[in-house]
């Protein structure tokens, strides 16, 4: 039998490299499996093309000054799950870059605090290692 092994969750995939300074700066560079996430000792973040990610999440409409923040925001939390970046230290700063570049983007004031306090209060479980994305093997009975 021939199988497949997939990660679900995910609904936009990055078309071309994204390359940003930020303001975390690790002690060491880290990288998420696959190296399509790094970010280095200076804070630049590095997200790889073919990069997956689930966009804006809870009840927001996607658009487009929320993409970019959505991005880098997905990608630090994956490093967070992925036990790269410390999630107590590093989780409140990742929030408010996302609205930092929503905001940078166009989005509202309001609109953008509504969006930090959203991720400070229920996103918490979405930066721990015990919600790393599952692999899933296709068809039934594949190892």
């Amino acid at each position: 039998m021939k199988c497949i092994a997939y990660k679900g969750g995910y609904k936009y995939q990055l078309q071309t490299e994204y390359t940003d300074t930020i303001g975390i700066t690790p002690e060491r560079d880290l990288a998420s499996p696959g190296e399509y996430v790094t970010l280095s000792t200076l804070g630049f973040i590095t997200i790889k093309k073919g990069y997956a990610w689930d966009g804006p999440s809870g009840p927001t409409i996607d658009t487009k000054n929320f993409m970019r923040g959505s991005l880098v925001h997905d990608a630090l939390y994956q490093l967070m799950r992925e036990d790269e970046l410390d999630r107590k230290r590093y989780r409140d700063p990742a929030d408010r870059i996302l609205t930092a570049m929503c905001r940078a983007d166009g989005m509202s004031w309001l609109r953008a605090q509504w969006v930090y306090l959203g991720v400070k209060w229920f996103a918490a479980d979405a930066a721990a290692s015990k919600n790393r994305k599952k692999i899933v093997h296709a068809p039934d009975g594949c190892p």
